[in-house]
């Protein structure tokens, strides 16, 4: 079904399928290479941020590797598709594909608590209550965005930082508040304009710190 409120929302993104009567032989050509060019596109921006990050992802997996060896846990947060991208990094840590598993949990899991704080205390706080209930000085809050300025994200990290907790942000665009905000130890900003491509760099920066505290972890077993 088409009309005239949907050609206006899909026409910036496949602008060649509002055409009148096209071929159906040419059209099938040119979304084969639009799905090409977005996968060229995703691939440059993955590659450009992992470079830009490689320092950050290291000193920052070594940190976290320091505070799992001692006890500590992860609590991983976002709204909307980053609260899924959240989930998918805390069962990456809790149940990785291989390797040891870690102390990892997602604060958008429990829909009761996100929804009783939210009605009882304002959405501003549902992720901030979590952490004064269960953060130590020895765990780790990572928040996932795209715009890197949630209000309960950053009041998350702000309690997070009083508590003596690590605080990894997981930004887009120019890094928003996460990148401002003196509360965000280590903010990974992936520099798109563009909500699909962010959260794919994101998915994987998200594994590679993954895969970088591993090594950290059996650096820190040899030397013990």
């Amino acid at each position: 079904m088409t009309g005239p409120e949907t050609s206006e929302a899909t026409g910036f993104l496949y602008p060649f399928l509002e055409a009148a009567e096209r071929d159906h032989d040419s059209l099938l050509t040119d979304l084969a290479a639009s799905a090409r060019a977005k996968a060229a596109e995703s691939a440059a921006l993955q590659r450009s941020t992992l470079a830009a990050s490689a320092e950050l992802v290291e000193t920052t997996a070594a940190e976290m590797a320091r505070r799992f060896a001692r006890g500590g846990r992860m609590f991983a947060f976002g709204n909307g598709g980053s609260s899924t991208d959240a989930a998918t990094l805390a069962g990456l840590f809790a149940r990785p594909p291989a390797g040891r598993p870690l102390p990892a949990w997602s604060l958008t899991a429990d829909q009761a608590v996100i929804t009783a704080l939210g009605n009882d205390v304002g959405f501003d706080l549902v992720f901030a209550r979590q952490l004064i209930a269960r953060g130590r000085d020895t765990d780790i809050a990572v928040a996932m965005s795209t715009s890197g300025s949630s209000k309960d994200l950053t009041v998350a990290f702000a309690e997070a930082k009083r508590r003596g907790m690590l605080t990894v942000g997981f930004a887009g665009y120019d890094g928003g508040q996460f990148a401002a905000d003196g509360a965000v130890d280590a903010c990974f900003v992936v520099r798109s304009q563009s909500v699909h491509r962010i959260q794919e760099s994101q998915a994987l920066l998200g594994y590679r710190l993954w895969a970088a505290v591993h090594e950290h972890l059996a650096e820190l077993g040899e030397r013990q």
